[in-house]
């Protein structure tokens, strides 16, 4: 079981994957206008659409973080340090812009399940801040020293997919609550824009300040 993170690192990152599943966004959004206009149906499509992009992202990031690990843990290192401002960088805004949530009213019309699904498919592989979650985010709970580095990079990525998926199935279960409470419930946003903002402050103080040392 050599790519189990320790108890505390995984608590840790749990919190973290939930704090960005309830932080609204592009995934949340697309989730909840699908599920209004073409029924819990087309928002389970896009959902699991938008997990298949995180697959391959997982895949993708593992496989590279893991080639510039063996490379050079300096660089890994260097690439912590980065990821960590854009941490900080992700915090200030959400205290600055707050969070995000666009769900137009459409016609209800019978859509395609595959077609859906290659939407969100498609509009998660082509978002960089996907990309720069995956390449930044997973190696914080990582040490450079680590000899099984590798195989919980993989674990990390295919755990926050396991763990956000049955959310994301409430979520599309209950969309019409879930909008309600978002939109008129200014003060919860706020909230949750502030827990996201000083959990990753929290994060980019860490890392920044271990790799001072």
């Amino acid at each position: 079981m050599t790519f189990l993170p320790n108890v505390s690192t995984l608590l840790a990152y749990s919190f973290a994957c939930f704090l960005l599943f309830i932080t609204p966004g592009p995934d949340m959004s697309l989730f909840l206008a699908k599920t209004m206009s073409g029924g819990r149906r087309a928002g389970m499509a896009a959902m699991l659409g938008a997990m298949a992009g995180c697959c391959v992202h997982t895949l993708l990031a593992a496989l590279g973080l893991s080639a510039l690990l063996a490379a050079s843990v300096t660089a890994f290192t260097v690439l912590k340090v980065v990821g960590a401002l854009y941490l900080l960088w992700l915090a200030v805004d959400a205290v600055r812009h707050g969070s995000a949530l666009s769900v137009k009213q459409e016609s209800r019309a019978e859509v395609s399940f595959w077609k859906t699904f290659l939407v969100g498919v498609g509009i998660n592989l082509t978002n960089p801040k996907v990309v720069l979650f995956f390449v930044t985010f997973l190696p914080q709970f990582v040490d450079a020293h680590d000899p099984y580095a590798s195989d919980k990079l993989l674990f990390l990525g295919l755990y926050f997919i396991a763990l956000t998926g049955p959310m994301g199935a409430a979520m599309i279960l209950g969309a019409e609550k879930v909008i309600a409470l978002l939109r008129n419930h200014p003060k919860l946003m706020r909230g949750i824009d502030y827990s996201f903002a000083g959990l990753f402050g929290a994060f980019a103080v860490k890392i920044l300040t271990a790799s001072a040392r």
